[in-house]
This record gives structure tokens, sequence and C-alpha cells, in this order.
């Protein structure tokens, strides 16, 4: 009998929730005596999604609930004694097993605070522990933060096309890549700064605000409009918003408001009216303008129909009336990208008889594509104002000197001294040894925390079209090392 597909799915362990390849490496670590060197990984994306200047870091209170709960039940194992090679044996032998049984997690992690702004080749988690351990975490970390942090990242960009006073709903479940997708979406949304959701789920386990209309299918199913409109009064006679496009928006619109007129003479008040087609700049004026005529000018009226951060720019550069956005596909599947190209990177590696780091890089024939080595950490240097100016990434091992210099990874001839004393560190203590010594805020807390950092960005970086490059650099001393480093392990090839 084949395992339910969704409630089988959340078992009180998700230690499978990997790649096979993470597995097989661990078994030949263990083979070859290494799965206890120390090893240091980062994860980060190499460039901020959307074509934008920036990211809101996400997904880390998902990762920390993940990594608490690391362990490989008897089920997990009873299935991976069950896999076969090529050649039919057991891909894993009965001692790995037992080895996998015993294991517990003890690594650190440092990790940037979720809403945090972030930008390219920055880590946004330091793994350090045992080599075998750090590999295994890879796969389910960067699921996680990756689609958060996406999705985190096009929600800061619908908050900021929509203004500070405008109110931004999701409402994507029913577009959403599965349940996972669409309850995943929701979080991340709200931290990203939408104002509630559709998603009852979401709200149920994530605190987040739950709004909703109703269905064309609800006017559809009485006679005419006007006694749908005044069915669903009757039904929630504080919180109505009435869908008005089923079959004439603005004929809608004067259906709403002679039931808004009825609802007004029973000590109640209509809370707004939905478009969901048809030329919305136009439709929303008009709209408007009936509203404030029939004397319901705090009548909102709520939008929808694949609105994204351009479409939301556009309308109010057309001088849309609509004050409140209901964004669905194109925020849930992070329309016009398809992932964030989070990757997991070793960066340094302790030698065989444990006295000194090695520290490692992967080369590519692309200069963005060559991994930092090092212990990294992040500094980002801030203005009189407390906003961003600049960051560094450093390697830890080694002294900082006085007077700094960041270079940038991909262009070493441009350089930017560093004159300013105020800076925060990003990456903060969040495992000890595999116990977590950090208290997480609130996703509520988070969202504020976001909206607050994409606020303190210059408009140029927010900006959506060719936005300016914010400067993040490798101080000198560490890229000079990985220079020498690409020069040590690049092979001479004859002309």
């Amino acid at each position: 009998m084949n395992p339910a597909p969704l409630s089988g799915l959340y078992t009180p362990s998700l230690s499978l929730l990997t790649d096979l390849y993470q597995l097989t490496m661990a078994y030949g670590y263990w083979q070859q005596g290494m799965q206890d060197r120390e090893a240091v990984f980062h994860l980060y994306f190499r460039k901020a999604p959307f074509e934008g200047g920036y990211a809101v870091a996400a997904g880390l209170a998902l990762a920390v609930d993940w990594l608490e709960n690391f362990r490989f039940s008897e089920d997990d194992l009873a299935y991976l004694g069950s896999l076969k090679g090529s050649q039919g044996a057991t891909l894993f032998p009965t001692d790995f097993l037992q080895y996998l049984r015993d294991l517990k997690f003890t690594c650190d992690v440092e990790a940037i605070a979720e809403g945090t702004v972030v930008f390219g080749n920055e880590p946004l988690i330091r793994v350090r522990g045992p080599l075998l351990q750090a590999q295994l975490l890879e796969t389910a970390l960067l699921t996680l933060v990756n689609f958060q942090t996406l999705i985190a990242t096009k929600a800061a960009r619908i908050r900021e096309a929509a203004g500070p006073t405008d109110q931004v709903l999701e409402f994507g479940l029913r577009r959403a890549q599965g349940f996972d997708g669409g309850l995943g979406a929701s979080r991340a949304a709200y931290l990203g700064g939408v104002d509630a959701t559709s998603n009852v789920l979401a709200g149920q386990r994530y605190g987040i605000p739950v709004k909703g209309t109703h269905a064309h299918s609800w006017v559809m199913a009485f006679e005419d409009e006007p006694t749908a409109f005044a069915a669903y009064a009757n039904a929630f006679p504080d919180d109505s918003v009435f869908l008005v496009d089923t079959y004439d928006t603005l004929e809608g619109v004067r259906h709403a408001i002679s039931v808004a007129r009825q609802m007004r003479a029973n000590g109640h008040e209509l809370g707004g009216i939905r478009l969901d087609s048809g030329d919305l700049a136009y439709l929303s004026r008009e709209a408007r303008a009936l509203l404030d005529e029939a004397g319901f000018p705090k009548t909102r009226i709520v939008a929808s129909n694949d609105l994204e951060e351009n479409l939301i720019t556009s309308l109010k550069l057309q001088g849309a009336r609509i004050d409140t956005w209901g964004i669905g596909t194109q925020l849930v599947t992070a329309y016009n990208q398809a992932a964030l190209g989070g990757v997991y990177k070793l960066a340094a590696l302790r030698n065989a008889d444990n006295t000194a780091w090695d520290f490692t890089l992967k080369l590519s024939e692309q200069l963005a594509k060559t991994s930092i080595p090092g212990i990294l950490q992040v500094r980002r240097y801030l203005n009189d104002k407390g906003h961003p100016r600049a960051d560094m990434l450093y390697n830890t091992t080694e002294p900082l000197p006085e007077q700094l210099t960041i270079v940038d990874p991909l262009d070493p001839t441009r350089r930017r001294p560093i004159r300013s004393t105020n800076f925060r560190e990003l990456l903060e203590p969040v495992f000890r040894q595999g116990r977590r010594i950090l208290d997480l805020p609130t996703l509520a807390e988070s969202r504020a925390h976001a909206q607050r950092e994409v606020q303190s960005l210059d408009s140029s970086i927010r900006r959506f079209l060719n936005p300016h490059t914010y400067p993040v650099g490798l101080e000198e001393s560490l890229n000079t090392f990985r220079t020498n480093l690409i020069l040590e392990k690049r092979p001479l090839r004859p002309a």
C-alpha cells in the first residue's frame, strides 16, 4: 500500500528530506575515516533575484526547527537499508546504518536574522562541525532558505510598489506549487510585508491575519447580483467586500452601493468592493467616483487579477484608485524567477591530523561561480543614521588590519576604503555543539524588521529597473588569499 502523499509526509523525522548523493558522500566520508574532520560550509546566493538590488533573508526559523529534530528514525533506516546499487547489492551496509542511528547533531551554526536585507555572496548561514554532519544538512537548508528568501523578497518588492498605506493581501494558495508551497509562500510573503493571507492553515500555524471576500460562484448562485450582495451582507454585516465584476463591473458597483445603503440603515458599513478583471485603472477611478458620490468615501477598492510589483507601479502612475491589492499567482510562484540560486559550499576543512585549517574553494570558468575560502563573517558598515553603506566579508581566522579596504569579488580593480567605525556583524550564533542558544523572534517581529531593513536602503537600490549596486566586497587580505589560492589550484594549460 502506498503511503499517504501528504499526511504521511510530515512525520517526526524529516532527515530523508535530502538528495541521495548527500547520503552516499556521508557513507564515503565514514568509510574513509573522515566523518569527524571539522568542516565549514557557507550557504549563500550569487545574485539578487528579480534583477533587483537586494534580497530579504528568510527561512531561518524553519531551518532551526528542522535542525533541532535532525535524527534518523527506524523507518528512515529501514528504507535506507532497502536501497540497492546498480548490481543489486545493498547500497548502505548495516554498520553504517547503525552509525546513522546513533548520530546526534553537534554542529555550530551562525546565521543572518530573518528579515535582514542581504546581497550576493554573503553567507546567510555558516555551518561548522563534523564533515559528515555538515554535508547532510545541505539540501534541506537550501530548499528551506532558497524558497522562503525568494518569496519574502518578492513580497517586499510588492510592498514597495503598493506603498506604506495600501493594504496588500496574499491570495495565492490555489495557484501555489502544492500544499507545502502554498503554506511556505504565505509565511514568507507575510514576513516580506503583506498584511494578511487568504490561507487559513497559514493563519492557524503562523499567526498571520486572514482575509477574504467571496467568489463569482456566490453571485452566480443567486437569481441576481443585488440579491447575492444582500445575502452576503446578512451573513457578514461588518465584514463584507463584494466582488462586482461577475456580469458588468460598473453596474455591479451600483448594486453594491444600493446594498450598502441598506446596510448603513441597519447600522453597518460596506467594507469594500473587489475588481478582478478589466481595465483596473479606469474601473477603479469610475468606481471611486460612484462610491464617493453616493457617500461611501471610506469603502475600500480591492483589486486582484495577476498583479505584481511592476503592474502595481503602472496602475498607480495611471491614477488608479485602488487601496487594497490582492496578490496571488505572481507572488506565490515568484514570477518571473523560478528559484533563488542559493548554494552551499565547503570553505574550510581541518587537515588530517586536525592541527590546522585547509581552506578550500570551488573553481569555475566564471569568476562569479568561484567560491570564497575561509570561515567568513559579514560586517555591515552604517552611516550616521544607521543605514547600510557597505558590507565586508572577512575571514575570522585572520586579524583585520587597521586600514580596511574592500575589493569587489567580481572585479578586483574596484576597491573602496572603509572609514566608518559604525558597524554590526550579521552572522550571529544560533547553535553551539548542536544546542540552540538563540531565542528566535516571532514572525511578526521578523516582518517588522524586514520593513525597517528595506526602507533603510537608498531608493536607488530599491528601484525595480536597473537598481544601483550596493557595495559588497572582500576584505583586501581575503581577496589576496583567494586570488593566490585560485592560482595555486588552477592548472596551467599550454597555449
